[in-house]
């Protein structure tokens, strides 16, 4: 069991760094550039300080975040729990204003996802999740608990999709699933969690992510009571014997394709 203060204090924590960001995002921002080339924006870092400094006044646990990459395998190979963070999952729905972006924190342990916060400050949507503890949604003052749909007879798939990086592969899952399934388009780490409460049946992942894009909400759709799981060829999307992703198992932090479904 998961101690509810310290539940209730990592949810605050994500909150904060949301409101750091939502300082900046209410005026212009200035835009650098990473080693990738993908942008980064002074909100990322801003929202990253306030998080790390909140984990370590509460927790002696290190801290893999997006913007303190660089920690080698070496050192990241020796830890069975940690903390993953992204602190503003979805620069790009940042930069062109569309709300859809989060804060991200994640707790590893020995690989797998166990509890997340997910936190998108201009929708005002919190999800939070402990594996074995159930998930759950705060708008405001209210607190809904959460849980991933199955697709009843006759009804129409609803499938998650990448606002900004659409894939080909998509549509050709789109045409093996049959009927007219209903594309959904979400950017940043919510994608998970429309799935997670019910939203939407499934989340395909046919393009690169970072295990710090998906850690917070991979646990909110485990805890919920769906699941996240490895996806081998894109021509075998619904193996039913697929592993569920894992985290800090190898050098590199990217994912492999996944399946986000209930």
């Amino acid at each position: 069991m998961l101690d509810s203060t310290l539940i209730d204090k990592v949810t605050q924590i994500a909150h904060q760094a949301g409101e750091a960001i939502m300082e900046i995002y209410q005026r212009d921002f200035a835009i650098y550039e990473k080693s990738d080339e993908s942008p980064l924006t002074e909100a990322d870092l801003a929202a990253h300080n306030c998080i790390v400094s909140g984990l370590q006044a509460i927790s002696d646990l290190p801290i893999l975040s997006e913007e303190s990459a660089n920690i080698p395998w070496s050192e990241r190979q020796t830890w069975d729990k940690y903390w993953l963070v992204d602190p503003l999952d979805g620069t790009k729905e940042f930069i062109k204003k569309n709300g859809e972006f989060t804060v991200n924190i994640a707790l590893i342990d020995n690989g797998e996802p166990v509890f997340g916060v997910v936190f998108a400050p201009v929708l005002k949507q919190t999800y939070v999740g402990v594996v074995g503890q159930g998930a759950y949604k705060l708008e405001g003052d209210s607190r809904t608990a959460i849980s991933p749909k199955t697709k009843s007879e006759g009804e129409q798939w609803r499938v998650v999709g990448s606002r900004s990086h659409q894939s080909p592969d998509i549509q050709a899952l789109l045409a093996k699933l049959g009927g007219e399934p209903e594309l959904v388009a979400m950017g940043s780490s919510l994608k998970l969690c429309l799935v997670a409460e019910g939203a939407a049946h499934l989340y395909p992942r046919l393009g690169p992510t970072s295990e710090w894009d998906t850690g917070a909400a991979d646990a909110v759709v485990r805890a919920a009571g769906g699941k996240v799981t490895i996806i081998e060829s894109a021509t075998n999307v619904f193996d039913e014997h697929a592993k569920s992703l894992s985290y800090n198992q190898k050098e590199s932090v990217l994912n492999p394709y996944f399946l986000v479904s209930c």
